[in-house]
């Protein structure tokens, strides 16, 4: 019953506008579209599960820039910095601005910078390579103020920083797979819906 309708329903469809296409391959193909545009809803991913590399892309960020003299740089200086490759600065501005639980760019969107460094005052000589007062930093002229940094993070923070990136992963992949249960039934019930449509087609 169901399969006849849904047939009488695609000729009609079919006839108003006119498709080349065979009728019961247009209702089949309808179906499959439908599922797939629910499939794609479903897996739209964590950035952290775009691509295989990207923990370990994280991770690496987090080191160095929690830890170099300079706690913003540019797009092509980070990437210098962390792959030893300028070229690749589109690429780690795309991994720098998909994780704002962790980076973020400056206004004018030039320049990047670990987010738990930011909150620490400028007392970081970069030329030194050693803290300064406040009254220190005040009394400094411009241009010597240019050479001042926020603090390093220490290695137990970053270590932190680490850990916590590797559980926002593993929920992550646990989420995905806890989304993906229905997966098999979706793709039984097409096969059953197709079936049905073909066995109707044939009597």
């Amino acid at each position: 019953m169901f399969e006849r309708t849904y047939l009488s329903w695609g000729r009609s469809v079919y006839g108003k506008f006119g498709f080349k296409q065979d009728p019961q391959l247009w209702i089949i193909s309808r179906i499959v579209l439908f599922f797939k545009k629910i499939f794609m809803l479903s897996v739209n991913q964590s950035p952290y599960l775009i691509n295989n590399n990207r923990l370990a892309d994280v991770i690496a960020a987090i080191q160095v820039m929690g830890s170099y003299r300079f706690y913003k740089l540019d797009f092509a200086e980070w990437s210098n910095r962390i792959s030893g490759d300028e070229s690749k600065a589109d690429y780690w501005r795309k991994v720098l601005e998909e994780h704002p639980e962790f980076f973020r760019l400056d206004g004018k969107k030039e320049k990047a910078s670990l987010v738990w460094r930011r909150q620490y005052p400028k007392r970081f000589n970069v030329d030194t390579e050693t803290k300064i007062t406040r009254d220190d930093f005040y009394a400094l002229p411009d241009d010597k103020k240019l050479r001042i940094s926020r603090n390093p993070l220490d290695a137990e923070t970053i270590h932190s920083l680490i850990n916590t990136a590797i559980d926002i992963h593993s929920r992550a992949l646990q989420h995905q797979q806890d989304k993906r249960w229905w997966i098999p039934l979706i793709v039984s019930g097409i096969g059953g819906l197709v079936g049905a449509i073909i066995g109707g087609l044939l009597k």
